[in-house]
């Protein structure tokens, strides 16, 4: 039943006849008539280019002999029209069959030639595979259109459950640090600190739920760009985390100057993700090596790097949403957004983001312009026309 209303959707096909005489179009009409082919009829070239910047058509017959523009002529303005240049093209011709004028008509981009007298059933036949073919592609492009919009529609639903998500968590999480800061007993002390934790966590996927639908609905995520320090902003989101984990390595080196025009909260996005994914994905025992560079004059390159590397299967998806449903067991902290959300960010900048995985080390390097006009039309100044996607077996040292 749904393929049937989707039948009944799409539009009559259309076919165009181009014949100089009356009665020659009236013959064709007559065989070729039917209820779901609307024929378009034209009594010479001009007429039937007129018709064809109107109408989509499937199929067109031409007749060869027609006074002012003949049947090849209106052929090569056909196919010279990027509007045209796709619709088949049958000649019909009362001449004599000449190899010559076949190869011509050919060249001319026809599809088929066909002599008079017409033989009813072999003209019904040629046009009827040409219709299917048609409707077929009006089929896949309804298809198409569906699936897009539902695409849309399931993104914006993301959006929306994210947004509406955050007051019920935010009143969850403003009850439990109440309680946790009244309440004495050990039990319920666990209890109300796993209550915030877990809060935290549903917060962090939300807001990874609203980048994802801001990066594909919204053309990209929005920046807020201002003079910003990145070794400050590296510094901030370190101490940030080694006081959540205090046993966690980080050694940080910064050279050069480290100034430039950037949003700060998303910078510090990046940073907390690459920092975070090497401290749990690495070797516990090796220090999680950060290193700003600052000595080039137009960008700033920062690099993450660990003990440990990133699986073969794993590293061609590392940075597509979800990881194409290759992610590692027993890793389930997120829904997998982390590194397409940076990627995201570090594009926004105009700058670029690479990863590098061999047998014991893995080092993920960004590189930004320190202003939009270097980056703009710069080395990485069409990076989201790559997908900001290198991967590499080979290392090169963090130092």
């Amino acid at each position: 039943m749904h393929k049937e209303n989707e039948k009944n959707m799409l539009p009559r096909v259309k076919f165009l006849l181009v014949d100089d005489l009356d009665e020659n179009l009236l013959a064709l009409s007559a065989l070729l008539r039917r209820d779901d082919v609307e024929l378009l009829q034209a009594r010479s070239g001009f007429e039937a280019l007129e018709y064809l910047l109107v109408h989509d058509v499937a199929l067109a017959f031409i007749d060869v002999q027609m006074p002012d523009m003949d049947g090849f002529e209106l052929a090569e303005l056909i196919r010279g029209s990027e509007r045209t240049r796709h619709v088949p093209l049958i000649f019909v011709t009362a001449g004599v069959r000449d190899e010559r004028r076949l190869f011509k008509g050919y060249e001319s981009g026809a599809v088929d030639f066909l002599y008079k007298p017409i033989e009813p059933h072999i003209l019904r036949n040629k046009a009827e595979v040409f219709f299917q073919l048609y409707r077929q592609k009006q089929q896949l492009a309804l298809e198409l259109h569906e699936r897009t919009e539902t695409l849309r529609l399931n993104e914006m639903f993301v959006a929306i459950l994210g947004h509406d998500l955050r007051n019920p968590l935010g009143a969850i999480l403003t009850a439990a640090t109440l309680l946790q800061r009244s309440l004495k007993e050990e039990v319920n002390q666990k209890a109300t600190t796993q209550i915030v934790k877990s809060g935290k966590r549903m917060g962090r996927l939300i807001d990874d739920m609203l980048d994802l639908a801001r990066a594909r609905l919204a053309g990209g995520i929005a920046l807020v760009r201002n003079a910003t320090r990145f070794d400050e902003v590296v510094q901030r989101v370190v101490q940030e985390y080694q006081a959540g984990s205090p046993h966690c390595r980080i050694d940080v080196h910064a050279e050069g100057d480290a100034a430039g025009e950037w949003d700060a909260d998303r910078l510090a996005q990046v940073i907390a993700n690459l920092i975070g994914n090497a401290a749990r994905h690495g070797d516990a025992i090796e220090p999680v090596r950060v290193r700003i560079d600052g000595t080039q004059a137009d960008v700033v390159v920062f690099t993450v790097g660990n003990a440990g590397a990133i699986p073969a299967e794993i590293l061609p998806d590392i940075f597509n949403p979800f990881r194409g449903g290759r992610r590692r067991e027993g890793h389930g902290e997120g829904l997998g957004l982390g590194l397409y959300i940076v990627e995201q960010i570090v594009t926004a900048h105009r700058g670029g983001i690479t990863v590098q995985s061999a047998d014991t080390h893995t080092l993920f390097t960004v590189t930004l312009p320190r202003t939009v006009s270097e980056g703009g039309n710069a080395a990485y100044g069409n990076w989201s026309e790559t997908g900001g996607q290198v991967h590499n077996s080979g290392w090169q040292s963090l130092n």
